[in-house]
């Protein structure tokens, strides 16, 4: 077996497999396989093959048999200057043996990463994937749980927003990177954005789970108590996919739920259903969305390969001068 870069003749081949993945996917699990669908990349991430986007082949007996995708943070970073890849595709032939060409593909792609500079690669998957031991006998650790919950008609509960709620304006961005690290357990920001710089890269490429619709209308908006403590978008879909709803907020008395009914509020008069990614340390966004009509739908194991360790240059002591 060989793994390669792709190339563009082997586009026809790599969305064969990826049209037969989904079909098989939703005659088992309708629900979950289309909302994974919608979190991880579609098929026109995958084009055009570019600096852009790093994707490899299996290749035995001269045909192609699995691929790997990455991208850097955000999408559409130039990957000579990435420190951070996610792995957005990975799918192996039916006629395949799935765990050795699996793990082929999964070690090319860090070996191919650190040659570029990367420092970590992320994943996520769902629990249960028949995929996960390609990952896990290569390096990856797992360090958050993300869960999906999902609504066709969602309910507000009340008229009751939060006090201080603005759209989002220049200059927020630093005071939301104080609430990501406040509501994230820092061993969990400490691997994904330790800096505020790194943070703002995967803020933007929406690693976390939020990725956009095309075509969507968009609101921003923060809470705002001299500190932010609560921050939530929304995001009408145009298209085939739900509305979404993303939060970050302090665990504190009734924020959770009055967020919870202004973000459904700013979906008022949209027919689609929506569907909203937390992690498992949001409980209480969780819990509030549960008490207006959604449900847990699926459940995804984020994990990351360091491919290098970073030693922090000892800082030049400061030594008095005198005359």
């Amino acid at each position: 077996m060989k793994v390669r870069a792709a190339g563009l003749l082997d586009l026809a081949r790599i969305e064969e497999m990826h049209r037969s993945a989904g079909v098989r996917l939703s005659e088992v699990e309708p629900p979950a396989a289309r909302l994974w669908s919608l979190l991880s990349a579609t098929l026109s991430a995958l084009l055009p093959l570019s600096q852009e986007t790093l994707i490899y082949v299996a290749e035995e007996n001269g045909k192609v048999v699995g691929f790997i995708q990455a991208s850097g943070q955000p999408l559409g970073l130039d990957l000579r200057g990435a420190r951070v890849l996610q792995v957005l595709n990975l799918q192996v032939a039916e006629e395949a043996e799935s765990e050795e060409v699996a793990a082929a593909l999964v070690e090319h792609l860090s070996n191919e990463a650190l040659d570029k500079g990367a420092l970590r690669l992320f994943v996520r998957l769902p629990e249960r994937d028949s995929l996960l031991p390609a990952f896990r006998l290569r390096g990856f650790r797992q360090y958050a749980t993300e869960v999906v919950v999902y609504a066709d008609k969602p309910v507000m509960r009340a008229e009751q927003f939060p006090d201080g709620i603005r759209a989002v304006k220049r200059g927020d961005n630093r005071m939301l990177y104080q609430l990501y690290r406040k509501v994230t357990p820092q061993g969990v920001s400490q691997l994904e954005a330790p800096t505020y710089r790194e943070w703002r890269a995967l803020h933007g490429g929406e690693w976390s789970g939020r990725l956009a619709a095309r075509g969507s209308d968009k609101h921003d908006y923060v809470v705002d108590r001299v500190e932010v403590v609560g921050w939530v978008k929304a995001e009408r879909s145009t298209g085939a996919r739900p509305d979404t709803l993303n939060f970050m907020a302090l665990p504190e008395g009734p924020l959770p739920g009055e967020l919870a009914d202004f973000g459904l509020s700013l979906l008022k008069g949209s027919e689609a259903p929506a569907w909203s990614s937390l992690r498992h340390y949001d409980s209480h966004m969780i819990d509030a969305l549960r008490g207006r009509g959604f449900s847990m739908l699926l459940t995804q194991l984020l994990l990351v390969k360091e491919l290098a360790v970073r030693v922090p240059v000892r800082e030049k002591g400061l030594v008095p001068s005198f005359g």
